[in-house]
């Protein structure tokens, strides 16, 4: 299996085909690439381990941090059909990636990256990537290393982030625990939302009860917020953190 890196190429000139608000929709590598500083990441499958645990969300989460420092979309190209691929964003909450099924392998194969996986009845899917491209422009890529299964060690976000600025700040992340109809709930996601933290809420109910709460923060109030790992407690606990 031969994997080349082609930095200093175009990428492959394909049009998808995408379904968004039910309508069908041409997208072509130029709507996608034209006058725009873009990452891409490829991955062998929708909702397979790796790419839903790690490989997706990573990037999801960094995705701020991205923009920042002069990225205008990140793209995860995939071998999978248009339904599979929303469904799948739909699950992991990606907003901030664009999703894009390669459903016929077009793009895949023109990059060179196209694999079988008939093996494990995949058929022919993608071989693990990620590379910066700039007007349409490979400037760099980070292949996988050709080796049985499904290695995962340099097409992370973190590796990408780390080439585009060594010195990117990484953005505070927030949970919240929370319930429906709380005052104090509702306090703590709009500071969060003024100071541009992102967070996930856990809501009584949906995954959590008042018992899990008190063994997971130690108390029974609601909010319990949680910033990068911290316990920084309720509303007013949340207010004081961030004034400083």
């Amino acid at each position: 299996m031969s994997l080349e890196n082609r930095i200093g190429q175009h990428v492959p000139s394909v049009t998808f085909r995408v379904l968004e608000n039910n309508q069908w929709k041409d997208v072509t590598t130029d709507d996608l690439f034209k006058n725009k500083t873009v990452v891409v990441f490829s991955l062998p499958g929708a909702f397979t381990p790796t790419c839903s645990s790690t490989h997706l969300p990573r990037y999801n989460e960094l995705a701020p941090v991205f923009k920042e420092n002069g990225v205008d979309d990140i793209i995860c190209v995939s071998v999978n059909d248009t339904f599979v691929m929303n469904e799948w964003g739909k699950d992991l909450h990606a907003e901030n990636i664009t999703l894009i099924p390669d459903g016929n392998g077009e793009f895949t194969d023109g990059m060179g990256m196209l694999v079988s996986k008939k093996e494990i009845g995949f058929g022919d899917r993608s071989w693990r990537y990620s590379m910066l491209v700039k007007d349409g422009v490979i400037e760099q890529q980070f292949i996988e290393p050709n080796e049985p299964g499904d290695p995962f060690k340099v097409s992370d976000a973190d590796t990408m982030m780390n080439h585009i600025n060594p010195e990117a700040a990484e953005r505070p992340f927030a949970t919240v625990f929370s319930k429906p109809g709380c005052p104090f709930c509702l306090k703590a996601k709009e500071m969060l939302k003024e100071h541009h933290i992102q967070f996930e809420e856990i809501e009584l109910g949906k995954g959590i009860s008042n018992r899990s709460l008190r063994a997971v923060t130690g108390q029974l109030t609601w909010p319990q917020v949680f910033i990068s790992g911290n316990h920084i407690g309720g509303a007013d606990d949340l207010e004081k953190y961030l004034a400083k």
